[in-house]
């Protein structure tokens, strides 16, 4: 069962799905409160892509699963658009738990927290100091901003400094600039020389009808880029993230990072409980490829049951 609902954040609201069970929970007593997650997806992405194929499925195993569009993306509001702020990305997920603690039928004490990709990190990141988060599970965890600072060839301190001058560019002009998150297609990623496999799964997922969206735009603002230069989404994990932790890993590693940011959660965490390495499943094969959420999904499952 699926539910439209919008999440008040300050001045705007967020757009975003509920997605219920039809079963009765556990314990067969169909008055009790349900058990609920909130998933926080990967950067530039919507509620109708790689979240509401996790949603969908913890729902079909009993767990109540609310996925939403970011601030300034997707149908919710704010501006300017395309922004991606790490920290109100965080904040996002914490407006969330307050509509969702609210919802009658939801257990406001059994409420956790699914990160995918870059939403990994941000969920990481709130959950170390928003503690009505109970347990937090991952699957193929990005740390957005050590991902942004390894991508600079100059290194972080020269990007930010070419950042600020074009922000006083933009301004004079008054027009703000937009950067892909990808190539649009793969013929544009080969005429820029980018073959390897991650991208062109990357792609072929986000730019082509097996998982593309209207309201995924594939560009950022290019404002966002100092922001994500300066996050650290594992800052003071290992001293305030005291909820159980899942890690969900992609088996083949790819040039994504998030195998080796996964391993460094999970070494970083105070309670560590289930590491599951998903075999022969590539970072971008864990959004959709039946096979492989549904192995995620029935440990994340499994997890959730017991530590919710």
């Amino acid at each position: 069962m699926l539910q439209h609902i919008t999440i008040p954040r300050g001045p705007i609201e967020l757009a975003a799905d509920l997605h219920l069970p039809d079963r009765l929970p556990d314990d067969g007593d169909e008055t009790a409160p349900l058990r609920a997650v909130v998933l926080s997806t990967p950067g530039s992405s919507v509620k109708e892509q790689i979240g509401a194929n996790y949603a969908s499925r913890l729902a079909a195993r009993g767990i109540a699963a609310l996925v939403f569009d970011p601030a300034h993306q997707g149908r919710s509001g704010g501006e300017p658009r395309d922004l991606e702020d790490p920290y109100r990305r965080g904040e996002d997920i914490s407006f969330a738990i307050d509509t969702l603690s609210t919802i009658p039928g939801i257990d406001p004490d059994r409420i956790g927290v699914l990160g995918i990709c870059a939403g990994g990190g941000y969920a990481v990141h709130t959950a170390r100091t928003d503690h009505r988060i109970k347990a937090v599970g991952t699957v193929v965890p990005g740390d957005i901003g050590d991902s942004f600072r390894g991508f600079q060839p100059d290194g972080p301190a020269s990007a930010l400094d070419a950042m600020a001058d074009a922000r006083i560019a933009e301004n004079r002009t008054g027009e703000l600039t937009r950067v892909n998150w990808l190539p649009d297609t793969l013929e544009d990623a080969a005429a820029a020389g980018l073959t390897d496999i991650d991208t062109t799964q990357a792609i072929t997922y986000y730019r082509t009808e097996r998982g593309r969206n209207e309201h995924s735009t594939n560009r950022r603002l290019s404002r966002s880029d100092s922001l994500l230069l300066g996050y650290d989404a594992y800052h003071l994990v290992d001293q305030l993230m005291t909820q159980p932790l899942q890690v969900v890993l992609a088996g083949r590693i790819g040039n994504t990072g998030s195998y080796e940011s996964g391993m460094r959660l999970w070494k970083l965490a105070p309670n560590p409980v289930d590491l599951l390495v998903v075999e022969g499943a590539g970072h971008y094969e864990m959004y959709d490829v039946p096979e492989y959420v549904d192995a995620a999904v029935d440990r994340l499952a499994d997890f959730y049951s017991d530590h919710l």
